[in-house]
């Protein structure tokens, strides 16, 4: 019996937002090439699919998207800006079980800030909040950490314990994906600070799934300090994306775009099994990056789970004696740079900023085409008004 992959389907690079640390939204896909139901028909069985963009709502036809996906797996979570609250709200009411994941990233002045859209927060806010009304299952939302939003990271935590809904973190990447090379902590010690806190207070619940999810932020404070992965990355042997074009690879964290194939023109067996699928696999094992996201991180945690489970064990007895269970200066690479053992200038040279580097936008040539004479931003917007009169 084969093994069920973790997939995420990308189903456009068209994106309203304007984030600061994400530059997917000046480099979208054309409607016409992105990934048909036909295409998505050919995926293996998955555990679970994560279904994001760009904005995934942007697809009027995610509908038909989303009910093929439940043919493949149990669980499906759209990742979302939560602009589109009507669409949302209709989904979920066709499809019960569907998870939604917004992004927020901060409370309402920076998280608007760094997002870039209008009343970005309010209507977030109110998409989970009217999910939660309506009593929906599995909501959540989450936030890239940086130096500009860090200090709201307790208190968004705080606001999600507070409505019963998971709270998921990231810090800032660099990869084709998010059309970005520059991302970078500045001040890591400040920054780690907030994910102590957030840590301590995931420890000090009563949700062993928070515990788990502690250990996970642990692995961030590591992640920003240009450290190596807590545990082995699988990506291509356990987990795979596809993007718009129906290009298979391995994760969206590549500083330029890997393809293992193409499913349009194949059936899974045939790309999974191809020398092309095993030659990516071969240039991710030493890829060197050292990312730590979730789409990675989760499947590692629960492959080695003795790992994150002795951690959890050490720090939640911890928890029962002291309000501050955990330190980030645990972590001998905070030590040695508190005590000036390592310099910011070593720090900066092992992360994933390059400021140098050209980024790959990962596009198709046609798409690319479509740039020579309008912005990114204006092609989306006009694919957008035209919507609207469609609906209205």
């Amino acid at each position: 019996m084969a093994k069920k992959l973790n997939g995420t389907v990308i189903v456009t690079y068209r994106c309203n937002a304007r984030c600061s640390m994400c530059n997917r939204y000046k480099a979208p896909s054309r409607p016409e090439e992105e990934l048909t139901v036909e295409t998505i028909r050919k995926l293996p069985k998955m555990n679970f699919v994560n279904v994001t963009g760009g904005e995934p709502f942007i697809r009027q036809d995610l509908e038909d998207i989303i009910r093929e996906l439940y043919t493949k797996t149990d669980r499906v979570v759209i990742s979302t800006n939560g602009f589109f609250t009507d669409r949302i709200l209709d989904l979920c009411d066709k499809f019960p079980k569907l998870g939604i994941r917004i992004s927020i990233e901060g409370l309402e002045e920076t998280n608007n800030a760094i997002r870039g859209l209008p009343d970005g927060f309010n209507r977030g806010y109110t998409t989970l909040k009217k999910l939660v009304e309506k009593h929906h299952p599995d909501v959540g939302f989450g936030m890239t950490v940086q130096d500009r939003n860090a200090q709201d990271l307790v208190a968004l935590y705080k606001i999600s314990d507070e409505m019963g809904m998971e709270f998921a973190t990231a810090s800032l990447h660099n990869s084709f994906y998010f059309v970005e090379s520059k991302n970078i902590i500045h001040d890591r010690p400040a920054v780690a600070k907030h994910f102590e806190d957030l840590v301590n207070e995931l420890l000090r619940s009563n949700s062993p799934k928070k515990w788990f999810r502690a250990y996970f932020n642990h692995g961030l404070i590591n992640y920003i300090y240009g450290q190596p992965r807590l545990l082995p990355c699988d990506m291509s042997v356990d987990t795979f994306f596809i993007d718009p074009y129906g290009d298979v690879m391995p994760c969206n964290g590549t500083k330029d775009k890997e393809v293992m194939g193409n499913l349009k023109d194949t059936d899974w067996d045939t790309l999974w099994n191809s020398d092309q699928a095993n030659a990516v696999r071969a240039r991710v094992k030493h890829c060197g990056r050292e990312c730590w996201m979730i789409g990675s991180a989760s499947p590692a945690m629960k492959k080695y789970i003795w790992v994150p489970a002795w951690w959890v064990l050490v720090h939640k007895a911890k928890s029962l004696f002291t309000k501050h269970p955990y330190s980030m200066y645990e972590n001998k690479i905070v030590r040695d740079y508190r005590d000036g053992k390592v310099t910011k200038e070593e720090l900066d040279a092992c992360s994933t900023c390059d400021f140098s580097c050209q980024i790959d936008n990962g596009l198709s040539e046609k798409s690319k085409e479509q740039l020579e004479s309008r912005s990114g931003e204006e092609i989306v917007a006009e694919d957008l008004a035209g919507q609207m009169k469609e609906e209205n």
